[in-house]
């Protein structure tokens, strides 16, 4: 039996019979409610000009953040609250602090992109009440592209709009109206999409569809329909399931669930990491991408560009799996068998990451070379973990993306290394090892040629870092570079 969407949008619960699984929520709001003042850029997330803020209730009290809304589909909006552009005119027709600053400080052109800015802006305007600083804005703005103005004047914005008058925003309301909309579990059919609440649940509906989509963030699955054309069998959705959204420590490992967001779970890393991941968690993607994409689907994609899989595979982290026959954890390096193949039963799911907390004695540093700072896919992505002791290496870990089919460990590097002197004839070594362990491909983003290269030169970077004769900063490395 198909139900009906529901959800909070424009004051009033939203009801959508019929609408195809596989429909974004930017169409349905164009094509079917004409809001067109969300716009559509790229279809693929990176130009932030379909931004919209999404509500969730979470531990009855509601989290609005900025997503992608060309990647995000219908059935997904179903309990939550959606805003767009159109709900920041005040009741009287006066402009938002948020637009009112826009204006104020000229930072609209063509006008194009300029509803994205305005609700990612709006998001941020949600958290705070005073005066954001630069790398907040940098970081919020991250999914945003202008080509008209440049984004001085947007930044100039975004300082402005706290200094208006404060516009209130009532989230017990909202908690109420979204806990009235709560229901065990959701089926809508023209395809076959399920939206199931608990582990038990995901676990049947992942027997009884193995060829079904496993949905989470959509930041990769909603390319699949925008851009691949993909017709998808089903769709189960794992949005709603709350046991995959909790993290916990248990016995020296930080155990992600599958569904904590890429944000949130980047977040709890860098309590633990907060000096080698912190550059990683601002470069891994824009902020509406963190807000959506998870850290589990990031693993359970297993994309050899993927940023996550390097460092997590440096680390020594596990993935734990849930099926019919139970549960069963892996080594992540064991998960990955060839491009885009995993050790995974087709009644399997990813439940959980495992991510081992800092060690004595273990250095850990991971690097991105890319084509542009922020929201980029990498050339070249490299982790290494090594436990010095006495300045000898007893374990190295090296594990590299984009430099093979699968996210890779360094194996003949690492077997140079292992009870060496961690010193410069080493590190020269294992560099010229590297070529054993790797053949890259050339493709857009880079040469086979300069991903060798630079991967022998992350190497060296490392080495320079984390020498026992005077290590060198982060950023002295930059200078010396």
């Amino acid at each position: 039996m198909s139900e009906p969407i529901r959800f909070y949008f424009r004051g009033a619960v939203h009801e959508v019979p019929g609408a195809e699984p596989t429909q974004t929520v930017l169409q349905h709001l164009r094509e079917d409610l004409h809001c067109t003042g969300t716009k559509e850029g790229c279809a693929e997330g990176d130009c932030g000009a379909c931004t919209v803020v999404v509500g969730t209730l979470v531990d009855g009290q509601v989290e609005l953040k900025a997503v992608n809304s060309c990647i995000q589909l219908t059935p997904t909006m179903d309990g939550k609250a959606l805003f767009t552009v159109e709900d920041l005119q005040q009741p009287d027709g006066t402009l938002h602090p948020v637009q009112q600053a826009l204006v104020e400080c000229h930072g609209s052109q063509c006008g194009f992109c300029t509803p994205g800015f305005a609700m990612s802006l709006w998001g941020m305007y949600l958290k705070t009440e005073t005066a954001p600083a630069r790398k907040e804005i940098d970081d919020c703005l991250s999914g945003n592209l202008c080509r008209c103005t440049g984004y001085r004047p947007i930044i100039d914005a975004a300082q402005r709009m706290t200094e208006l008058p404060r516009v209130p925003f009532d989230t017990a309301a909202l908690a109420q109206q979204l806990q009235a909309l709560k229901r065990d579990r959701l089926s809508v059919h023209g395809q076959t999409f399920f939206a199931p609440r608990t582990l038990e649940e995901l676990a049947q509906l992942r027997a009884e569809y193995p060829a079904a989509t496993l949905l989470a963030g959509g930041t990769d699955v909603g390319l699949w329909i925008t851009k691949q054309m993909r017709t998808l069998t089903g769709i189960i959705y794992l949005g709603h399931v709350d046991a995959l959204k909790t993290v916990a420590v248990d016995d020296g490992m930080l155990e992600i669930g599958a569904g904590v967001t890429l944000e949130a779970a980047y977040t709890e890393l860098c309590k633990h990491y907060p000096d080698e991941l912190a550059e990683m968690r601002q470069r891994f993607a824009s902020l509406p991408v963190r807000n959506a994409g998870t850290l589990g689907g990031n693993v359970a994609n297993g994309s050899p560009i993927g940023d996550s899989m390097p460092w997590l595979i440096a680390l020594g982290a596990q993935v734990v799996l849930l099926g019919a026959a139970g549960e069963r954890t892996l080594a992540l390096e064991d998960f990955y068998l060839d491009y885009m193949k995993k050790d995974l039963r087709p009644d399997e799911f990813v439940r959980a990451v495992r991510v081992p907390l800092p060690r004595p004695g273990v250095v850990f540093r991971t690097y991105k070379l890319a084509k542009r700072f922020d929201q980029d896919i990498s050339a070249v992505c490299a982790a290494f973990a090594f436990t010095l002791d006495g300045g000898v290496v007893r374990q190295a870990r090296i594990a590299f993306g984009g430099m093979a089919g699968t996210p890779k460990r360094a194996g003949a590097a690492e077997a140079l290394l292992t009870g060496r002197a961690w010193d410069e004839s080493a590190m020269q070594a294992a560099m010229a090892a590297l070529a054993q362990d790797y053949a890259p491909l050339s493709d857009m983003r880079a040469s086979s040629e300069y991903r060798m290269r630079t991967a022998q030169n992350l190497l060296k970077r490392f080495w320079l870092e984390t020498r026992a004769a005077a290590p060198l900063s982060a950023k002295e490395v930059n200078a010396f570079a």
